[in-house]
């Protein structure tokens, strides 16, 4: 916690003549603990904002109007102009535009604090972006590509870099044509084989428009199923701020420049954005206090009885109480063999893959620069991929809740068309006194709602991120290392019942994926706890995968990609590298943490049993040819080729066979 001076500036406008009186007081602030270069946001100090409007300054955006022929993104045009250039000047986004001031908060209980913004920006970029003569001619434009997030928005100027903003100026507020409309479906695979669940996110709650799905095979009458209403409010974040607010304050509610300010009507002073006292109790989340965005209303529709391998299209809707209906464009996904089934099938796995901005904004930290590649080279294999999974580190929103939005759009081409399987990581669930394993801050306050909410899985609780899935021959146990995983724990039931409900018969090919490294790993951090893998990771999970003859084990975290040779208890069962075959005597383990955010360094002790160590960005896929025969592949994002393989060869005799600590009792009666 720490605290720091705001300067305020009351502007008196009088004639159009701007007038600065003197005055300045101190304003005690509770700051959220920010690990330096995780979340580009967490960088502006936006609570420290200052006014220095200027009436020669302005600032505007075009097209005005998005989306117009249903796009739910669009490039938008800023203008900008300032007399006072400097290299940090900088611009934010802000939606709603009409900044919100809901979240203004404070750690003091001082009785005239000062007016502050209190809303995070979804977006910056410098304003010399693309202007590099910016600081001589005090003229820029920018590019940024906004997508439908249920408001309007504007563009405000800052001067004073990101520790210390002075708003220059705020432009014209834009908004998309529909901003309520039906957008970003992920798919995933329901609680049977045969039921394909569709999330979306819209504007609509059920008193203004009942949701539902169009869908059926191709050729065919379509269905209609209904679909559930969740969201989350402040309220539901962890660290949350207890706050009341007084009338006295004063505000910029906004306006195209200050030149074009001509009378007191359009410069608002007031409660509605900047706030003169807050009470709050305990600050500290970005959650529940800077990053804090409304997440719309996330529906969820359950398509049940499908045939197996077979294409159905689909289209989201809202029905509107005047009897209208809102649609979104046609999407196609392809249902999941019947448990067993002997046909090609194709598995994405990785983790750690975030989220970027294809317009260059928010990158000022590289923190996640592989995560278009990855999903740019996901997209385009697309055919040959038939269900994603994402072991946990999905957004690394913080706390800032418009970055899930954001991610939805990314990975939309994706998230549309195969199940897109997500797992719990830090930075979704780990916050103090929040009932996670780890007291950690990554989470920013979210304590796991957004994910659980925002994304559909097929687990108990959604609360607690661990369940199984089928698909084909494939069976998946995905355990959540946010929440205790150690013998006698709940989780640890779960795990074992996941790894002894399988038939290997029909499904052969039995994977563990987890976020936190429970098995191996070469990493850094882990070689110098001289374990080289999380803290009581594999302790009391190595007896089980031995016993249950698990194939592969996979992990992220760690920012690199790693897999060791078939191993138990520190040992490698087998000394062929790209190759496999005969009895399951070992698990093979596989670091996929490569999925963009930034790398983490290898320990440089040569641990015996690392085949094949990666520093970069990639992920894996696993292709089932039958069932006695698997293509394992790790690809580079960056071009999409296969730098480490092997394969599996074997029978069924061959998963039944007795190996140390994974035998089945005996007896010798008769």
């Amino acid at each position: 916690m720490r605290s720091f001076h705001v300067l305020l500036q009351v502007f008196i406008i009088i004639s159009g003549i701007i007038i600065l009186p003197s005055l300045s007081e101190s304003l005690a602030l509770g700051h959220a603990h920010v690990i330096a270069g995780e979340q580009p946001l967490a960088k502006i100090d936006i609570l420290s904002t200052t006014l220095a409007l200027h009436r020669d300054a302005s600032i505007k955006a075009e097209p005005v109007l998005l989306g117009s022929k249903g796009e739910d993104t669009e490039w938008v045009t800023v203008s900008l102009k300032s007399p006072n250039p400097s290299a940090d000047d900088w611009v934010g986004v802000f939606s709603p535009a009409h900044f919100n001031s809901s979240s203004c908060y404070s750690a003091a209980d001082t009785k005239d604090l000062q007016p502050y913004i209190c809303s995070a920006p979804i977006k910056y970029n410098y304003a010399n972006y693309s202007s590099s003569d910016y600081t001589k001619t005090g003229k820029a434009s920018l590019k940024f590509q906004l997508i439908n997030q249920r408001s309007d928005f504007s563009f405000a100027l800052f001067s004073g870099g990101l520790s210390s903003p002075k708003l220059v100026a705020v432009s014209n507020y834009i908004s998309f044509a529909n901003p309520k409309a039906p957008l970003y479906p992920r798919l995933a695979i329901g609680k049977s084989w045969d039921e394909m669940t569709v999330t979306w996110t819209s504007g609509y709650n059920i008193d203004e428009a009942m949701p539902f799905v169009e869908w059926g095979l191709q050729g065919f009458r379509k269905a209609r199923s209904p679909a559930g209403t969740l969201t989350f409010t402040r309220n539901s974040m962890c660290g949350m701020v207890l706050f009341a607010f007084y009338a006295t304050g004063f505000s910029l509610v906004g306006s195209l420049s200050t030149s074009q300010i001509h009378d007191t009507s359009q410069l608002a002073y007031g409660p509605d954005i900047m706030c003169d006292k807050v009470r709050n109790e305990h600050a500290g989340a970005p959650a529940s206090t800077v990053g804090w965005r409304d997440p719309g209303f996330i529906h969820t529709s359950f398509l049940k009885d499908l045939w197996p391998n077979s294409v159905y299209k689909y289209r989201l809707s809202h029905r509107l109480s005047n009897g209208s209906y809102v649609w979104s464009k046609y999407y196609k996904f392809k249902s999941s063999p019947y448990p067993g089934q002997d046909s090609l099938q194709r598995v994405i796995i990785f983790g750690d893959m975030g989220k970027a901005e294809r317009d260059g904004s928010n990158e000022y930290n590289d923190y996640q620069p592989g995560s278009l590649n990855t999903t740019d080279q996901l997209v385009k294999d697309l055919k040959n991929i038939d269900i994603v999974f994402h072991i946990g580190d999905i957004v690394y929103a913080n706390g800032y809740i418009s970055q899930w939005d954001q991610f939805t759009s990314q990975v939309e081409p994706i998230t549309s068309t195969v199940p897109y399987m997500i797992g719990s990581g830090n930075h979704e669930r780990d916050w103090p006194d929040s009932g996670s394993f780890y007291a950690g801050t990554d989470s920013g306050g979210e304590c796991g709602v957004p994910a659980q909410t925002m994304y559909y899985v097929p687990a108990e609780n959604r609360a607690k991120f661990w369940y199984s899935t089928d698909y084909g021959m494939f069976h998946f146990c995905i355990a959540d290392t946010e929440h205790d995983w150690r013998e006698g724990t709940e989780q640890y039931s779960f795990i074992e019942k996941c790894l002894a409900s399988v038939d290997r018969q029909k499904q052969p090919w039995l994977i563990f994926a987890a976020h936190r490294v429970l098995g191996y790993s070469s990493d850094y951090y882990y070689g110098l706890e001289g374990s080289f893998e999380e803290p009581m990771g594999r302790e009391s999970l190595q007896k089980l995968w031995q016993k249950y003859k698990v194939d592969m084990a996979f992990y992220g975290h760690v920012h690199n990609y790693e897999r060791t040779c078939p191993i138990y208890q520190n040992q490698c069962v087998k000394s062929e590298t790209s190759h496999y075959s005969g009895v399951v005597n070992g698990t093979i383990h596989v670091v996929v943490g490569g999925g963009g955010s930034h790398l983490s360094t290898f320990s440089q002790v040569n641990t015996s049993w690392s085949l094949y160590k990666d520093y970069d960005y990639g992920f894996v896929k696993l292709t089932a040819f039958n069932h006695s025969s698997l293509l394992f592949e790790y690809k580079k994002s960056s071009d999409g080729k296969v730098y480490d393989s092997f394969t599996i060869s074997r029978d069924y005799r061959d998963v039944l066979a007795c190996v140390h600590d994974g035998c089945e009792p005996t007896t010798l009666a008769t």
